[in-house]
């Protein structure tokens, strides 16, 4: 059933302002097994305040999550500019662990850092900005289970500060750990691009 519902894209409605009219925001997902709710309800959250969304893959054509959700993909990874975008987010699922250790994936994290612009990792995500060093004495949070710390391992051998909430904001960084928290982690990027 939810298999099917996801396959569909999820329908969510908010009442979000148009409040981040104009502003491009580019949602980095694996080309296959990203976490479909990470992905579309942030991503209809940020719609809906105004935001235009460029969704960047490690391939172009058509990536599917792990309920099956589909979407095209707008752009590669390598090709991605973060001077033309507002605000980077990194979407998790399992098919995310290979951008862990994706050095492009680390120099995006860290010029969207650099050049003062909104990041955002969801679920395994975080991961990825800890080993890209951006999390270095933040405060952040990262998806984990009774039996898997290892994401939380990573994030402590990096620097940074690892807090067991849901959703953390740090500065210009938010990270969230997993898709029961996608809405919240899009109503908090959509707070930090109102500025």
């Amino acid at each position: 059933m939810i298999q099917q519902t996801l396959k569909q894209k999820p329908e969510v409605k908010f009442e979000v302002k148009r409040e981040t009219k104009d502003k491009k925001v580019a949602m980095i997902i694996a080309f296959k097994d990203f976490r479909d709710e990470e992905y579309f309800i942030p991503k209809q959250v940020l719609k809906t305040g105004g935001s235009k969304i460029t969704t960047v893959s490690s391939e172009l054509g058509k990536a599917i999550g792990i309920y099956g959700g589909e979407v095209n993909v707008d752009m590669t990874v390598d090709k991605l500019k973060v001077d033309d975008f507002d605000a980077i987010i990194f979407i998790g699922g399992s098919g995310a662990l290979k951008y862990v250790e994706d050095e492009t994936c680390w120099k995006i994290a860290k010029e969207t850092v650099l050049k003062n612009k909104v990041l955002g990792a969801i679920c395994i995500g975080p991961a990825i900005l800890a080993r890209a060093g951006v999390l270095s004495g933040k405060k952040a949070t990262v998806w984990s289970s009774p039996l898997d710390k290892s994401a939380v391992k990573i994030l402590k051998e990096e620097g940074a500060i690892y807090e067991d909430n849901q959703v953390v904001e740090d500065g210009n960084i938010v990270t969230a750990n997993g898709p029961q928290v996608a809405r919240k982690f899009g109503e908090t990027i959509v707070k930090l691009l109102k500025g």
